[in-house]
């Protein structure tokens, strides 16, 4: 029964395909689809040769294997290092915080001490910049 699937998978695959001759492979997982080795004299030739390709595909997949564990070595580092600045950069905002929050709590102290007068300099310097900004746009 078995034979009778595979001729008729046969036949139904190089009508659809138009590949004369084709045979599936045998569930070995060894064969291709190129035909199977002519065992001859030089029969041993082949199998080295194939052996050979098959360690120089060996020998390409370990080299990029490597390459992506050396890449992956770098991003964990690159990672560790950024966590380190970003924390670095944490602590350098959280005191510039509180120096600023220090600045407008001496800020609001003098204001408090000084009255009302600090808001009439600042509407008169802000009235003086929209003036002379005025009178540079009209000479332009």
């Amino acid at each position: 029964m078995s034979q009778r699937f595979r001729v008729s998978a046969q036949r139904d695959r190089s009508a659809l395909l138009g590949v004369p001759n084709y045979r599936t492979p045998p569930s070995s997982g060894r064969s291709s689809p190129f035909g199977e080795p002519q065992f001859s004299s030089n029969g041993q030739r082949h199998v080295d040769d194939l052996e050979g390709q098959n360690d120089e595909h060996l020998e390409g997949l370990t080299a990029k294997v490597k390459l992506l564990k050396d890449i992956t070595i770098g991003i964990g580092n690159e990672v560790r290092d950024s966590t380190v600045q970003l924390s670095q950069m944490n602590d350098a905002f959280a005191e510039t915080g509180d120096i600023l929050s220090g600045t407008f709590r001496r800020m609001n102290n003098m204001a408090e001490r000084a009255g009302c007068r600090w808001l009439w300099y600042i509407v008169f310097l802000t009235i003086v910049f929209w003036f002379f900004i005025v009178v540079w746009w009209f000479r332009r």
